[in-house]
């Protein structure tokens, strides 16, 4: 057990205040750990292309931890097992979107003529409304957007050049994070146990309870992050059966697989429902659609995800919504998503570091 340092005293004919010499202390310390932050931060940003897919791959292994356990408690082969839990995963989202597709299909002859007689609606409103936008002006437009179009068509290509280098990243990049998941949940514990064989032998033991209490908060972050996308997608399907919208149950499934991700996600699968109730039945309905979807994002900003997630890795739902502003701010969509697993992680790792310091009732962990 460490022995606590004696505090240092100023030399006798020393004017500095102890405080001031105590502020120093730690202040040259703060100074060194945010440096090292610092470095981390500049190597996982520069090494992006391979960090991130890394995280996403942990996400997708917690939340496939479950029913992984599962099949390893039926005897199953790790390999076999990690495969099934991928194998599931992708059946999921791929019979999602190809519920989504059939029905949009089934749907999409009788939604383009509600679109084209909306888009002639749209146009006599600008004729004979308060703006009284004649045809000539609006053929004046269109005209000065194909002059404008020409002239930027080598700055479109560079564009268009540019997202398909990006769309090619994307997919080297699910590439990889599956690639990982699988071997996160074949053989998940021997990785980790190689890589503490690098901490000093007598830190092993409290590194690993630590770890394991860290992943333990990190299942359950996934968990409650799906209970979260399940009751948005709830609350849109509701919006959209009361406005008798086509394709609710794609509407559904939309959102329930947005809502993975941060701001964006939401976005996407409220435009898209916005659209819908624009062409289906006019403005008034989009706006009641674009009402109730504002008030599901702010109930899942604001409530959802400050209460369910912070009981989920035991962060005080402030620190939640606090940690979700900043980690959008610093990265966008990548610290949106992953800011609250870290932060779960992180704190219930320090937790088992010391549990008989922040669990006074604290016994044996379970296996």
């Amino acid at each position: 057990m460490l022995t606590p340092r004696p505090r240092r005293r100023p030399d006798a004919g020393s004017r500095v205040p102890q405080g001031l010499v105590t502020a120093a202390d730690w202040s040259w310390r703060v100074i060194v750990v945010a440096g090292v932050v610092a470095l981390l931060w500049w190597l996982l940003t520069y090494f992006s292309a391979v960090s991130v897919p890394l995280a996403v791959a942990v996400l997708l292994a917690a939340l496939l931890t479950p029913l992984n356990r599962l099949l390893r408690g039926w005897r199953w082969h790790p390999a076999l097992a990690a495969a099934t839990c991928l194998l599931a995963m992708v059946l999921v989202v791929v019979g999602v979107l190809a519920a989504i597709g059939t029905q949009v299909a089934r749907e999409w002859p009788q939604l383009w003529d509600k679109a084209l007689a909306g888009f002639g609606t749209f146009l006599n409103w600008l004729a004979t409304g308060p703006l009284h936008i004649d045809q000539a002006q609006l053929d004046a437009y269109f005209a000065q957007f194909t002059d404008w179009v020409n002239a930027s068509r080598a700055d479109l290509a560079a564009a268009l050049a540019h997202a398909g280098v990006g769309v090619g990243h994307f997919f080297a990049g699910l590439a990889i994070a599956l690639i990982a998941t699988f071997f996160f949940l074949a053989s998940g514990r021997p990785i980790w146990t190689s890589i503490t064989r690098l901490v000093p032998r007598h830190y092993v033991v409290a590194t690993r309870r630590a770890a394991d209490r860290g992943w333990a908060s990190l299942v359950s972050y996934m968990r409650a992050q799906v209970l979260v996308a399940l009751v948005d997608a709830v609350g849109i399907l509701i919006g959209a059966l009361a406005l008798g919208l086509p394709m609710p149950w794609a509407l559904f499934a939309l959102t329930f697989v947005a809502a993975f991700v941060p701001v964006v996600g939401a976005v996407l699968a409220g435009t898209v429902a916005c659209a819908l109730a624009l062409v289906t039945y006019g403005p008034v309905s989009a706006a009641i659609m674009l009402a109730i979807t504002i008030f599901v994002m702010e109930a899942e900003g604001h409530f959802l995800q400050p209460i369910l997630l912070g009981r989920a890795v035991s962060l005080h739902p402030l620190a939640v919504l606090l940690g979700l502003a900043v980690g959008a701010t610093i990265a966008g969509i990548v610290g949106a998503l992953l800011v609250i697993p870290v932060l779960a992680f992180s704190v219930a790792f320090i937790r088992g570091l010391d549990p008989e310091r922040f669990d006074p009732a604290h016994t044996k962990l379970p296996e």
